[in-house]
């Protein structure tokens, strides 16, 4: 079984097929895949590819690892799994990026409370 490369830092305008090109000097490729934005469409700049077998993906990274391709210096590693499962979204939104609470907005809908009788500058005698 082939490896799984992550080939990172490529043009925005590179495609699958230009990936799958580009890797497949170095040998038979499986599947390329540069990921895309799911709002835009965009390319986010990175992909992935399954070369045919460990010694072609090897061969691959040696080469094309640090190597200037469309104006961008590329990073082309052995891709590694994520570890939380993925997503792309933070485990407690209501966390800040530091880690710190931060105060959400009232529910829409939710009932105001009103002073109680005898507190306040309504309830004092004349």
């Amino acid at each position: 079984m082939g490896k799984t490369l992550y080939v990172g830092n490529l043009n925005y305008r590179t495609t699958d097929r230009d990936l799958g090109q580009l890797l497949g000097a170095y040998g038979a490729v499986r599947s390329a895949q540069v990921i895309v934005d799911r709002d835009t469409g965009r390319s986010k700049g990175f992909g992935f590819a399954e070369m045919g077998s460990d010694q072609e993906a090897r061969a691959a990274v040696a080469a094309l690892n640090g190597k200037e391709v469309q104006g961008r210096c590329l990073t082309v590693k052995e891709a590694t799994p994520k570890e939380d499962g993925g997503g792309g979204r933070r485990k407690d939104p209501g966390k800040d990026r530091a880690g710190e609470g931060r105060k959400r907005p009232p529910a829409l809908g939710r009932r105001l409370r009103r002073p109680r009788p005898g507190r306040g500058a309504e309830s004092s005698s004349t």
